[in-house]
């Protein structure tokens, strides 16, 4: 790799931030493009605006040494990432305005021998019609690029670790396209490297993560009838799953983050004929949301009747998994919020240990809240929680396992 090789991560958030680590961590040259300005300004500095293990102190030699850095509009590179969101509009239709402006703001520094790389999560065909749109304003491109779909497959909490080691599919719009790219990633990454198309490429992601909500589905489907049944759902997953062939998974208060939550929509939204089963995994997860918000409500009603005063009540949890502070369509989120729309002047202490303050929610130390509560709501099985033994006057609605 020569000196003046240069990528272009588009997107700095949760994976093109530790993307750009990775790159500069191996030497190469990368200029980070992000729409906001605090980001950018906090990466300059070497600092970092998310929580993932290691990506500090990745992130601040890097900025160091001059193989990263950060702007809010893109500048010449010879590799060109999209790694932006992809939310959903209303009715749950796919939103790609974000990847179409990405692509639009580097097409006028788009030369010949160029490789572009769609690694946002996105619907089928996405590729190709950024292809078309690319190729609608500079014509004289054609067969002069490469362009190709590579989604990222990393757990929140263990980015840098994944980016490396797990595999990855690799989908070009042509042969000479997924050969580009596929030499470019293995540069970094040491799983294996699987060739396909754009299109199969684009729906393995949407399938990888509807599989896994379609499971969780089954889990959480089972703490609603267990509940009716007064079983103990954590004692019967884990007496089930010693069948050699059954590993159920465990529930939750709901599915969220922006791939599981998110990404069965986008197979839903074009096929919603087919996508039987993984609609109804969609309603199931979300439902489950709903009732345990409405599990909160109904304990504070009890005890407001047996004790004649309101209680205080703990929210332990934010974050849509353990141990990160990230809230994207996070089911504890919505739960609180749901709770605190219905709240009759009870006092309310929420918690989320990853995260100091809150632009909406005022934080509360979670051995504050623990102390002073009547009523412990635990949302997000974080490791802090586990040390926690309730008192015997409090009640304890547990909708992640910390007590199972």
């Amino acid at each position: 790799m020569n000196n003046t090789f240069k990528v272009s991560i588009i997107g700095l958030g949760y994976i093109g931030l530790p993307m750009a680590a990775l790159l500069a961590k191996n030497h190469t040259y990368v200029s980070g493009v992000d729409i906001n300005p605090n980001v950018v300004d906090t990466i300059n500095r070497g600092d970092v605006h998310i929580v993932e293990p290691d990506l500090d102190v990745v992130i601040s030699k890097a900025v160091k040494e001059g193989y990263l850095s950060a702007a809010t509009i893109p500048t010449e590179a010879d590799v060109f990432l999209i790694v932006v969101p992809t939310p959903f509009k209303e009715k749950n239709e796919p939103d790609i305005s974000f990847v179409s402006n990405a692509t639009n703001s580097i097409i006028p520094l788009l030369k010949k021998g160029d490789l572009y790389i769609i690694e946002s999560t996105s619907p089928i065909g996405t590729t190709e019609l950024m292809t078309n749109l690319i190729f609608e304003q500079r014509p004289e491109l054609k067969g002069e690029i490469f362009i190709a779909y590579c989604p990222e497959r990393v757990l929140p909490g263990n980015v840098m670790y994944e980016l490396v080691h797990n595999d990855r599919v690799i989908g070009g719009i042509d042969e000479k396209s997924t050969k580009k790219a596929v030499d470019f990633y293995r540069k970094y990454i040491k799983g294996d490297l699987h060739e396909t198309n754009s299109r199969t490429a684009e729906m393995c992601k949407l399938v990888e993560n509807s599989s896994r909500d379609v499971q969780i589905a089954f889990a959480n489907e089972l703490s609603l009838i267990c509940d009716k049944a007064d079983i103990n759902v954590w004692e019967l997953i884990e007496l089930a799953n010693k069948h050699p062939r059954v590993n159920i998974l465990q529930p939750g208060c709901g599915v969220g983050g922006h791939c599981i939550a998110v990404d069965p929509y986008f197979i839903v939204s074009d096929y919603p004929m087919e996508s039987q089963i993984i609609g109804k995994a969609r309603e199931i997860n979300n439902y489950k949301s709903f009732w345990c918000a409405e599990k909160v409500q109904n304990a504070r009603l009890e005890y407001e009747l047996k004790h004649g005063k309101k209680p205080n009540i703990a929210l332990m949890g934010l974050a849509f998994k353990p141990n990160i502070d990230d809230l994207r369509e996070s089911p504890a989120k919505y739960i609180v919020q749901k709770v605190l729309q219905n709240s009759n002047n009870e006092i309310y202490y929420i918690v989320e240990p990853n995260i100091s303050d809150h632009n909406v929610f005022k934080i509360t130390d979670y051995r504050v809240a623990f102390e002073k509560a009547d009523i412990l709501v635990f949302l997000v099985a974080h490791d802090e929680f586990f040390g926690i033994s309730p008192r015997e006057d409090q009640i304890v609605l547990d909708f992640c396992g910390v007590f199972k």
